[in-house]
């Protein structure tokens, strides 16, 4: 009979495509021995949270749950922001850690790496499983499978006491994962076909649903507005506007709707009132699509349809497609959202399109940093999840770099940019050296302001004295040195003249550095 480890491995073997993401530990020897002579590749990352953004980064470009393996005690907390992010933005990871052996558990006998509660403490922020017995296995791994395959896509963690990695376990069943059951649409398709100047929000949820999101818009020749995390769907399309529901242009076209279809959004304040002026869309004349029961109450729509975003939308095309000034609504709001951008908004913007045309069908991979709120307000992208960032939801400062490396391996046919500040590229700058120990076609843009320049504009703002917004930043070329990059330094103009093949750092010195 296999270990506990081994049938874990060989479970990951059989669901998931990608790398195990991890840092070896004395606690988790007998995981890393089952995955010796595996078909799993591990990838060491630098630090565990570098580890959970890796997963992080390949999940959202795969669209399929990947895994980091982490230790006890520090390596779960270290991983919790990660998971956190993942949460925020509906990313499936898998993160299975070690826990001290099972008789100590909750005595406070002051073990290596001892937590009060481990589980408890995760189970606070995603589903969370724990091993008490091998003959238990595999109920726990259909659940484990079931979580990461059914309903919002999340993080889920496995903790294995110390005692049991070796123990005999029994061999697992298949995940039987159902797919959600199509709802009745007659009186939602009602509603929209109904309608004479529809509009249409499409989230994350919808990302993977373009070809049924496209199909939709045109039947009903309806704009469809872009969240962050859908940007890249309907690229260049005249009913696509690819601009914040926090505009107020956008806001503005949402108002005119006499019928609203939200697809895949929480409608949450990152998205919809980043200024903090409330109003958001009147739920009272909404269609609402979303695979989550619990994110359909939280925001309680007129026709409530609990579902994949792709098959409800099949469902809701009407009869007879329609035409009218959809397009023409588009290109208002698309001119008025770029002309509405705040301060410097609008040149970044344009560097983001520059960028885009002289790497067509890369990954941009950003941080919390000025040029990624600008896209985030305001940026077509060239192909679904292509854009993605941790500026919005959770707002995990350091995700980057992690991320860009995730999502390298999952699409090495496609060159990835990295959008960073000087602040934050120094919360995780080990996983630069990853980029670089793997040869990935990675380019580091570390906009170098010196200092945290949002932050330090908000406390301007809000006429408070700024303090410690200003730390010294990395000398940029000895860290590309240092990490393995190639380097180059520039102005904003100059970036897209010392664009290179990765892994390379491109430090993009702002005015007042």
């Amino acid at each position: 009979m296999k270990s506990v480890a081994q049938q874990i491995v060989n479970w990951l073997e059989n669901h998931s495509e990608a790398p195990v993401f991890g840092i070896p530990g004395v606690h988790t020897v007998e995981l890393y021995r089952a995955l010796s002579g595996s078909r799993l590749r591990h990838i060491t990352a630098r630090s565990e949270a570098g580890a959970g953004f890796m997963a992080d980064g390949h999940a959202r470009v795969t669209g399929r749950f990947a895994t980091a393996l982490v230790i006890t005690g520090p390596g779960v907390t270290n991983i919790l922001t990660p998971m956190a992010q993942a949460r925020a933005d509906s990313v499936p990871m898998l993160v299975i850690s070690g826990v001290n052996a099972s008789g100590t558990l909750g005595k406070g006998l002051g073990y290596l790496h001892e937590l009060p509660d481990q589980q408890a403490m995760v189970r606070a922020l995603c589903p969370a499983f724990s091993l008490r017995d091998p003959a238990d296995l595999p109920g726990i791994l259909a659940q484990v499978g079931a979580a990461l395959t059914t309903g919002r896509p999340g993080p889920v963690h496995l903790e294995i006491p110390l005692d049991l990695m070796a123990a005999p376990a029994p061999d697992w069943g298949p995940v039987t994962g159902a797919r959600a059951p199509v709802p009745d649409t007659t009186a939602a398709r009602a509603c929209l076909a109904a309608a004479t100047a529809p509009v249409i929000i499409a989230g994350g949820g919808a990302r993977r649903a373009e070809g049924a999101l496209r199909a939709l818009a045109e039947a009903l020749d309806a704009p469809v507005i872009l969240t962050t995390n859908a940007r890249g769907l309907m690229h260049g399309h005249p009913l696509c506007i690819p601009a914040s529901p926090s505009l107020d242009p956008v806001r503005a076209a949402i108002a005119a709707a006499d019928a609203l279809l939200v697809v895949g959004s929480e409608l949450g304040p990152t998205d919809f009132d980043m200024y903090g002026l409330g109003g958001l869309p009147d739920l009272a004349r909404m269609v609402r699509v979303d695979i989550c029961a619990a994110q359909l109450q939280r925001r309680a729509a007129q026709f409530p349809l609990q579902g994949e975003a792709g098959a409800v939308m099949e469902a809701l095309l009407p009869p007879v497609a329609r035409k009218g000034d959809g397009a023409a609504r588009a290109a208002a709001t698309r001119s008025a959202a770029l002309n509405a951008l705040p301060g410097t908004y609008r040149g970044e913007v344009a560097l983001l399109s520059a960028l885009r045309a002289a790497r067509p069908g890369a990954l941009m991979v950003g941080d919390s940093t000025q040029i990624v709120y600008a896209g985030n307000l305001y940026h077509d992208h060239d192909h679904p999840g292509g854009w993605f960032n941790a500026a919005t939801g959770y707002g995990a400062l350091g995700y980057a770099p992690g991320a860009a490396v995730g999502a390298a391996l999952a699409a090495p046919e496609r060159p990835v940019l990295c959008l960073i500040g000087d602040g934050g590229v120094m919360f995780n700058p080990g996983e630069m050296i990853t980029a670089a120990e793997l040869g990935l076609d990675i380019t580091f843009l570390v906009f170098n302001n010196a200092g945290f320049g949002e932050i330090a504009s908000a406390m301007r703002d809000a006429g408070t004295e700024v303090i410690g917004c200003h730390p010294r930043p990395a000398e940029m070329e000895s860290l590309a040195r240092a990490c393995g990059l190639s380097f180059a330094r520039c102005r904003p103009e100059g970036v897209v003249a010392a664009l290179g093949r990765g892994p390379m750092l491109i430090e993009v010195v702002l005015e007042n550095c």
